[in-house]
């Protein structure tokens, strides 16, 4: 009977089959992997209460509306204006010690060119609160809930 590296003479074989010692080396090695805690990189560190500052201003209550209108006028909270008077008003409005709100709101069929000039004045203002409203009635969910 042949065995790995054996002779068919009968004779015994000299060499010591290592295949069933990896098999236990092997098993032992997984079960030591599996048992060995996992390695946490965590330093607790004891941080302050934070107290909430007291002094806060009152939220602000004043907010200005930009509409574009159709027929290419600016309308600062419903009264048209003036590029210049426009850039006043938003310069007077950075005098406030809270900064109010500004609401940007062009119409459906608004000029693309008056949009882009009124844009840019607000942003060479330095106005830091500034959004958008309306755009929510030009998506395309609005408009097929509209078309029904």
């Amino acid at each position: 009977m042949a065995m790995s590296g054996g002779k068919d003479d009968g004779a015994p074989m000299m060499e010591m089959n290592t295949t069933p010692l990896i098999d236990v080396m092997l098993v032992l090695l997984i079960m030591f992997i599996i048992t060995i805690p996992v390695a946490t990189h965590a330093v607790n560190i004891d941080l302050p209460v934070a107290t909430p500052p007291t002094n806060l201003p009152p939220p602000d209550t004043v907010k200005n509306k930009v509409v574009l209108t159709q027929t290419n006028q600016i309308l600062w909270n419903g009264k048209p204006i003036t590029d210049g008077e426009l850039r006043y008003q938003l310069e007077s409005s950075l005098k406030y010690a809270v900064e109010p709100e500004l609401q940007f709101q062009p119409e459906a069929q608004a000029s693309y060119d008056l949009s882009v000039r009124v844009l840019n004045i607000i942003k060479g203002s330095g106005v830091t609160k500034f959004g958008f409203v309306g755009n929510e009635m030009y998506s395309e969910f609005n408009k097929a809930a509209n078309a029904r």
